[in-house]
């Protein structure tokens, strides 16, 4: 999947169809970070990215070990627009997403330049939206605390150890400039309500209406 605006070299180019960069809106102003690490969920990583584009956000997603096409955590292979360190020369963004996926969250916890990209977020109460497991690098990096979240429920325990943080079972939880999400299945709930907190509920509500979803 080329979630760029660059070709992508690829020996398995069945596995990357190119998506269409079509948006519902004209591109505004606001602009998202997507940290794409080796393992991450792909449902957590597109959908969010392609439902921000529809809404006229300006989202980079930045490879955390470079450039090179990411293997996710279901063998689909991402091609990020850029390195995260290039990104990060780019900045600020109004919202830095972590996809969830238990290797790729362990690559995000483990990594000092997302830690410092999170903390000059979180020192800006800039958004910071995490879903899956991604919320642990939160935990990892010593952000939000004090928070309410959600993880997945596979992730409660990690994230819970230390009790710096409420625990909430919704599907996304918003606690101040913290944002947290539970998994695959709530995806779009999350990708929607980031395009809500930066745009507002209309154009939530229009980026949702094609999308067939069940009420």
């Amino acid at each position: 999947l080329n979630l760029g605006r660059s070709t992508c070299p690829s020996e398995r180019a069945e596995l990357r169809p190119r998506l269409s960069n079509r948006r519902c809106f004209p591109m505004g102003s606001k602009r998202a970070l997507v940290i794409l690490a080796k393992g991450a969920e792909e449902m957590e990583t597109v959908i969010p990215t392609d439902l921000m584009r529809r809404a006229g956000i300006s989202v980079t997603v930045a490879g955390l070990s470079g450039k090179e096409p990411v293997q996710c955590s279901r063998d689909v292979v991402i091609c990020p627009d850029t390195s995260l360190e290039e990104a990060r020369k780019k900045g600020p963004y109004d919202v830095v997403v972590l996809p969830g996926g238990n290797l790729g969250a362990q690559n995000l916890s483990e990594s000092p330049l997302v830690k410092d990209i999170l903390k000059d977020q979180d020192s800006k109460k800039g958004l910071i939206a995490a879903i899956c497991a991604g919320p642990t690098a939160l935990l990892a990096h010593g952000v939000g605390f004090g928070s309410k979240v959600t993880t997945h429920p596979l992730a409660k325990d990690k994230m819970m150890t230390g009790d710096h943080y409420k625990y909430s079972e919704n599907r996304v939880e918003k606690d101040g400039h913290i944002m947290t999400s539970r998994g695959p299945g709530t995806s779009f709930e999350f990708g929607l309500a980031i395009v809500e907190t930066l745009l507002g509920k209309e154009v939530a509500a229009q980026t949702k209406a094609p999308l067939v979803l069940k009420d």
